[in-house]
């Protein structure tokens, strides 16, 4: 899921991306982003304990200081209503609570598909709409990130007309 959200984050002009696991990122990585796609596995319904144990160990270092960034989640599960909504509304209290701006997405990317909590899928991101809802997540970031950091006001969703990608037909 993170590959093809990295993707959709890359397919906005002039966004660099940098693809980390909770294992390897650091308080340096979340400080050099303006934007941030957040993922865990849902575990009981909720955030795993690693992400969460991460959060809470850089928590204090970082206080204050990702205030303003934009952040955004996505989650897998082992089948559908697992809590992968629960797991990505978790998220973004956590990234809240650090002043990182969330949004949703009300683009459907295919029938039932939309991300509009975040990126959801059932093990792995094997369908073309699992696919295309994940890309669709990143490039808003992007595209956020863009229009807030960068002033591409051209990007912004009720002003842009370019082509968004993967959509059903």
């Amino acid at each position: 899921m993170a590959e093809i959200i990295a993707k959709g984050a890359e397919s906005i002009p002039d966004i660099e991306v940098r693809l980390r696991s909770v294992d390897e990122a650091s308080k340096e990585d979340i400080l050099w982003c303006n934007g941030l796609a957040v993922g865990s596995p849902t575990n009981l319904g909720t955030v795993s304990w690693r992400m969460k144990k991460w959060w809470d160990d850089i928590g204090f270092e970082v206080w204050r200081q990702l205030d303003g960034k934009i952040g955004c989640a996505f989650s897998s599960s082992g089948a559908h209503g697992g809590g992968g909504e629960h797991t990505c509304q978790a998220l973004k209290t956590i990234l809240m609570n650090f002043g990182i701006l969330v949004f949703g997405v009300p683009d459907y990317v295919a029938p039932k598909t939309a991300p509009h909590y975040g990126a959801i899928c059932a093990v792995e991101p094997i369908s073309n709409s699992d696919q295309a809802m994940c890309f669709r997540l990143g490039q808003r970031l992007s595209e956020w990130v863009a229009v807030y950091f960068d002033g591409n006001q051209n990007l912004h969703p009720i002003n842009s007309n370019y082509e968004r990608g993967p959509i059903w037909e």
